[in-house]
């Protein structure tokens, strides 16, 4: 429960961390994506274009675009080797320096996504639904912090945008990831990919290297609509929660196991959570009568 960002220091700062643009394979220059989030009350954004030789290898440089209430976290898309199926691995790497090298001789996904991590970046198993990754696949990645549940361009395009069902099976396992919402925005005019998405990290400063060390933590929360105010757990049995108004509540754990409740307008809510019994993590979803979500990280009981 360590991880939880409501009781931090700070404020919270609403961001997206997947998004492309004319360095690679979107439609807009990187200046225009990065004044269209902070024209839509976004606070970062990190331009993550495709890392591959047809590209250039581009690691986007948004320097020039950051400003007091607007910053950046330099990332990209990576791709190496071949998934289990035989397509291209995409990972997602945010804070990546801008002379990380291009692909090595031979190297595969799991070893890009190492090398990523050893260069300092927070580092995602991008949209696992919308390229059919296998349990074996994502576990091959090792020990990157996050798996993107939603991807908000796979709706679009293969109606595969929600991918929280490989994030629950490698809990249900034991292992530890954080979630990640993005749009993936390429700005196509055959998609709609903007503002599907977004995630809220709590620091005590909008700098990058505050952001990055937030995620990182996991001190951050994912949402298409409802805000979280707060959480605490009272107990191993009992967690209060307060929120924008939404009409659905649920906490889930291992397996089916869950607590729910239902009404119109709920905005603070104290919950007993002894249906869970000895599940070792929970995470919460709120539901809003537009059918929008907001979903903490995993939280695990023994921390």
């Amino acid at each position: 429960m360590n991880h939880l960002p409501f009781n931090k220091p700070g404020k919270f700062w609403r961001g997206n961390l997947h998004t492309h643009s004319t360095q690679s394979d979107g439609t807009l220059s990187p200046e225009q994506v990065c004044a269209f989030y902070r024209s839509n009350g976004y606070d970062f954004l990190s331009l993550t274009d495709h890392f591959l030789q047809q590209f250039e290898y581009p690691i986007t440089d948004t320097t020039p675009f950051r400003g007091d209430d607007f910053t950046t976290l330099l990332g990209a898309e990576l791709h190496a080797g071949k998934t289990s199926i035989g397509e291209l691995w995409h990972i997602l790497a945010v804070g990546l320096p801008l002379d990380f090298p291009p692909n090595l001789p031979d190297e595969d996904g799991p070893a890009m996504a190492r090398r990523a991590m050893e260069a300092g970046a927070f580092v995602a198993c991008a949209h696992p639904n919308w390229y059919s990754l296998s349990e074996t696949d994502v576990i091959a990645l090792g020990d990157v912090h996050a798996i993107e549940t939603i991807n908000g361009i796979s709706r679009d395009h293969n109606d595969r945008i929600d991918s929280w069902y490989m994030l629950d099976a490698m809990l249900n396992q034991g292992r530890r990831y954080f979630a990640l919402t993005t749009d993936d925005a390429h700005f196509h005019a055959q998609h709609n990919d903007l503002l599907l998405g977004w995630t809220w990290v709590k620091s005590e400063s909008l700098t990058p290297e505050a952001i990055l060390a937030a995620l990182k933590a996991g001190a951050y929360y994912n949402s298409s609509g409802p805000m979280i105010h707060d959480v605490q757990f009272l107990s191993r049995t009992r967690v209060y929660i307060r929120c924008s108004p939404v009409d659905h509540v649920f906490v889930t754990g291992v397996g089916p196991r869950s607590v729910y409740h239902h009404a119109n307008g709920v905005s603070e809510i104290e919950l007993d959570i002894t249906r869970l019994g000895d599940s070792p993590f929970c995470r919460i979803t709120l539901r809003d009568r537009l059918d929008q979500r907001a979903w903490t990280n995993p939280i695990w009981f023994e921390d």
